[in-house]
């Protein structure tokens, strides 16, 4: 799959999650689903890269000497990064449900 494409099935899932969620919260998280929507399909481009090349390099003749490969740390940068927004869109999601009674609390 294109990164254009991963990029926008990112972008409409995102979005599809927060219809629910109150207009003015809907605004206010229009840049973190962009920017996770772009994280993912970054990190589609650089995985493929990381399956052909490795996360690190091996001397062929000194295997104690190794190399983190560049790609590699950008991943986890972008990896840690889309776990933020998520996690972040994920709070914003939790705060608007509303809070229903449980029959539980008749008891306490």
């Amino acid at each position: 799959m294109e990164k254009r494409e991963v990029y926008e099935r990112e972008h409409v899932k995102l979005q599809e999650i927060f219809t629910d969620v109150d207009p003015s919260k809907s605004k206010l998280v229009e840049g973190l689903i962009e920017e996770a929507a772009f994280l993912r399909a970054e990190n589609g481009v650089l995985r493929k890269t990381l399956v052909k090349t490795g996360m690190v390099k091996i001397h062929p003749s000194l295997p104690e000497l190794q190399k983190p490969v560049e790609a590699a740390r950008q991943y986890l940068k972008n990896l840690n990064s889309y776990a933020v927004v998520i996690k972040t869109l994920n709070g914003i999601l939790q705060k608007n449900e509303p809070d229903y009674d449980d029959e539980l609390d008749d008891f306490e």
